[in-house]
């Protein structure tokens, strides 16, 4: 099939100006905008009362935060917004016991000091508005700036960690969910135009309209372009004069764009989102010829879901989905032979629905299952004549059914049974347990252990893929993890919360990418197994002035089985978050601290340990209708790197130095 290939354009495409100008006559056609905007503000309310905000992800479907069996942590739109989130990468930074690696390519999630370089993301499942969308292929999620919706357009972001949601959410959840819900239309309530200039000659461009009608109809559609020169890399490694002075230059360049509409009537939802990415890749990695502006990736996938939900008793929800998923991937690695060009293209449809009830006296029930079909699983690399070197070309399906029983065994505890059953596209079936006991001691404290176990299938590319320097590996295993976890709750006063969380986990084969002998291929294997321990603490106090202070700190121990440091599996992680209002209402300034202790690589270096100050300040200077925002990332202009994968001669990948953006939104 011949390569797709994504436009060069700026932010000023006639693609981009055309949709502008459609959002911006949809406005003007439509009701007057009201000057109150149905997005709630969460700063508004204490701690005491954000905890019993009603959460949805730990047991899919609505509880209280403080009653949920599982430590959710919520980021809201105005969260994104005060402390000058990026894209979905930088939200996931500042979560607890969570780091983001940064190849210059992909960003990979480590949580709880487990991170494998390379793993795109394949041990968490994510959700957009209840509906799974890790493809079919490599089983990813893209997190950087090539993720699929446009940070503006997210409403919340739960982030439930490796427990419980194993057992409910099957394969993919074994480090946890993270579940997000998009904005409706009546969240913004007219047409808004956003765009932004950052370092590297990096420019953003979004335009949005939403409207709702009454309580049955809501709209909302979106248009968004991202485009960087990106900035030149040293890599010593390439220093070899007069050949190379191992510079790369102009080959850190990325462009995206994304596209989103959601129609919303009654109980029934239909979204449709698309994105294309670019990116070119700087680090030679798979052994190419280094500084060749040839080499990049290019990603384009779009989803379609229709989602319904709805009391149909007042004791009975009923919810379901059908999605269609399409996902494509390009690869043009250059070697002295020429352009080595690979492709994935995945399509599939799937299904669920799920039944919830309180009908029972005590009892909160949940019966669900899931269907997916994989039409394509295909992947393909060809030589420089494009001839194919490796073709596979796979259909099937996999299936699961689950039932959570939350049973009040009095008034202050819970006792939470559930039971899942996966049947994977490999065939392979699994039943995997989880149990929860909530004690609500008294009115400031709550205590929580959780067990679960979970499954993760090997992917098409782990098993299948015996392209550029890969073998494959059509023997591979399931990996399985057992998760034990204890969770205290307390309320010191009523704007002051202290959570500590202490955990154990272990992995059984454990699939993770290595060295095949002496040969320098690449194969995916099941190495073993792993152990972890660790403790979360998470401190948070709010002042009614808006003041607010988040803090956090991680410690993890994981070991292979021979009882190695597991490679890019820092000891420690701290965070701290500060938000301080400016000259009463109008400005706000926030300050974000991020601490990564030491990790160890995959070719057995220690890259350091580095800390992180952001800085975002937020304010209306013109009036309300238009938000102005400057953050400067890595103030101090700290140098650091991440660990590099055994797919790069470089042990370590060096990240952005000192970098600023300044964002305007505008409302009308």
């Amino acid at each position: 099939m011949r390569p797709f290939s994504l436009p060069k354009a700026r932010c000023s495409s006639h693609g981009l100006i055309g949709a502008l100008a459609l959002i911006a006559v949809a406005g003007i056609a439509g009701q007057p905008v009201s000057a109150a905007r149905a997005t709630v503000d969460l700063t508004a309310f204490s701690l005491e009362e954000l905890m019993q905000m009603e959460v949805y992800s730990a047991s899919k479907f609505g509880q209280k935060a403080s009653e949920a069996p599982s430590a959710v942590t919520v980021i809201t739109a105005d969260d994104i917004k005060t402390r000058g989130y990026r894209t979905l990468a930088d939200v996931l930074r500042g979560l607890p016991g969570v780091y983001v690696n940064y190849d210059r390519n992909y960003s990979y999630v480590g949580v709880r000091g487990f991170g494998r370089s390379g793993d795109y993301n394949d041990r968490l499942l994510f959700l957009i508005d209840g509906q799974r969308i890790n493809e079919n292929i490599y089983d990813a999620v893209a997190v950087g700036g090539d993720f699929i919706l446009d940070v503006d357009l997210i409403d919340r972001i739960e982030f439930l960690p490796a427990g419980p949601a194993t057992a409910i959410y099957g394969n993919n959840a074994l480090f946890g969910v993270i579940s997000i819900t998009s904005k409706r239309g009546r969240n913004i309530g007219g047409v808004e135009i956003s765009s932004a200039v950052a370092t590297a000659r990096t420019t953003q461009a979004r335009a949005t309209f939403g409207r709702g009608v009454n309580d049955d109809i809501d709209l909302l559609l979106s248009v968004s372009a991202y485009d960087s020169s990106g900035k030149n890399l040293y890599f010593p490694e390439f220093n070899d004069p007069p050949v190379s002075d191992g510079m790369a230059v102009g080959l850190d360049d990325e462009t995206a764009h994304r596209a989103f509409g959601k129609l919303s009537y009654r109980d029934w939802t239909l979204e449709w989102i698309h994105s294309n990415r670019g990116k070119g890749i700087p680090t030679a990695s798979f052994g190419q010829d280094f500084n060749d502006p040839r080499s990049r990736t290019e990603d384009r996938q779009t989803l379609i879901n229709l989602g319904y939900r709805a009391a149909w008793t007042p004791h009975v929800n009923v919810q379901g989905h059908l999605f269609y998923g399409a996902y494509e991937y390009r690869g043009h690695y250059i070697y002295a032979d020429g352009d080595f060009a690979e492709a994935a293209i995945g399509r599939w449809g799937s299904g669920d629905l799920q039944w919830a009830s309180t009908a029972l006296d005590r009892h909160k029930i949940a019966f669900g299952g899931e269907y997916q079909h994989d039409w394509k699983r295909d992947q393909t690399s060809a030589d420089e004549t494009g001839a194919l070197i490796f073709e596979s070309r796979i259909r099937g399906n996999r299936w699961g059914l689950y039932l959570l029983d939350e049973f009040a065994l009095n008034a202050k505890t819970d006792l939470g049974v559930g039971l899942r059953y996966d049947r994977a596209a490999t065939g392979e079936g699994r039943l995997n347990p989880r149990l929860s006991l909530v004690r609500r001691q008294d009115e400031q404290t709550i205590l929580k252990f959780l067990y679960s176990t979970g499954f993760r299938a090997p992917n098409s590319y782990e098993r299948d893929y015996a392209g550029l320097s890969y073998l494959p590996n059509l023997g591979l295993e399931s990996e399985k993890i057992k998760t034990y976890e204890l969770i205290l709750e307390k309320s010191l006063e009523k704007n002051i919360q202290f959570v500590a969380s202490l955990y154990h986990y272990e992995i059984k084969d454990l699939i993770d990418l290595t060295t095949a002998g002496d040969s320098g291929q690449l194969i995916f294997r099941n190495l073993g197994d792993v152990k972890a321990d660790g403790l979360v603490l998470e401190a948070s106090r709010r002042w009614s002035d808006g003041r607010r202070l988040q803090a956090s700190y991680s410690w993890q121990l994981a070991e292979d089985d021979a009882g190695r440091w597991l490679d890019n599996s820092p000891r420690h992680l701290a965070k701290l978050n500060w938000t301080q209002p400016l000259w009463g209402d109008s400005w706000r300034a926030n300050v974000e601290l991020h601490y990564i202790s030491q990790r160890r690589s995959t070719q057995g270096n220690t890259v350091d340990g580095v800390l992180l100050t952001h800085l975002n300040l937020l304010g209306q200077p013109f009036g309300k209708n238009l938000d102005v925002a400057l953050g400067v990332y890595n103030l101090f202009d700290q140098e650091y790197a991440d660990p590099a994968g055994d797919e790069h001669l470089q042990a370590q990948i060096p990240q952005d130095g000192r970098t600023w953006r300044l964002k305007l939104d505008y409302r009308f």
